[in-house]
């Protein structure tokens, strides 16, 4: 059964594809590669995200307060309507981040995320994280706002399999079509050959890891690709309002 609960740091980081490249063989000697990206290939992820009708979600978020939450579903690559996928409910209180997923059927996820009503009891749910969800859906009236997709490699540390890295490419987002079926397509988050990676970890991470990324001067961001979508939609309807007036 896939992992569930988890609880740990991330850091961000924010490169080229030249200093990916070099990080990432480097990496190799101390990790290996996810199930899903044998023979180096990506596996895409696709999320869609809910907020309330003023984003007030995103927006608490963005002003970094000690405690913050967000809802998603998430598929990996394009989801039909049997296909298992899961409801995130994903925190972060003092830097630390606790995310609680069930597995649900793809219609199970929209029918529960828009009615509250919980789904029929299967044995792929785990029903403690779908009550804690129920009750952080009465908090807020929530409908689905952005769909974000990406490319990703994953790495799992071969002596400690708490340490995982992942690095994302071609994050894509849309605001129309907001149905995890219809497709993986969307307007490009950062510009072509950017990466995002992601050092997770449950404690602090190895001397050997903090060394490597000193050396390839490896310098922490914060990073939000739902918050960094908010702003750039929120910029481009300010232009769009500035050109009409004119």
């Amino acid at each position: 059964m896939a992992i569930e609960v988890f609880n740990r740091y991330e850091n961000k980081y924010l490169m080229d594809s030249q200093a990916f490249h070099a990080l990432y063989h480097r990496l190799l000697e101390y990790m290996e590669l996810d199930a899903y990206n044998k023979n180096d290939k990506f596996y895409s992820i696709s999320n869609l995200y809910y907020d309330t009708e003023h984003d007030s979600l995103i927006r608490t978020s963005l002003a970094k307060p000690k405690y913050r939450e967000k809802l998603r579903i998430r598929a990996y690559g394009i989801p039909d309507a049997d296909a298992k996928v899961y409801v995130e409910l994903k925190k972060k209180v003092l830097g630390l981040v606790n995310k609680r997923r069930t597995a649900l059927k793809l219609d199970e996820a929209y029918a529960f995320v828009r009615t509250g009503i919980e789904p029929e009891l299967q044995g792929y749910m785990n029903q403690q994280v779908i009550q804690e969800i129920k009750y952080f859906m009465s908090r807020y009236e929530l409908q689905p706002k952005v769909y974000l997709a990406y490319d990703r490699i994953a790495l799992f540390c071969k002596n400690n399999r708490d340490l995982r890295i992942t690095f994302d490419t071609n994050i894509r987002s849309r605001r129309h079509g907001l149905r995890l079926e219809a497709g993986d397509h969307g307007e490009p988050l950062m510009d072509q050959g950017q990466w995002l990676m992601e050092v997770k970890a449950e404690k602090t991470i190895p001397v050997w890891l903090a060394h490597m990324l000193s050396e390839h001067q490896m310098f922490r961001t914060g990073f939000s690709k739902y918050g960094n979508e908010y702003k750039k939609t929120r910029m481009n309807n300010q232009l769009t309002r500035e050109r009409i007036s004119l």
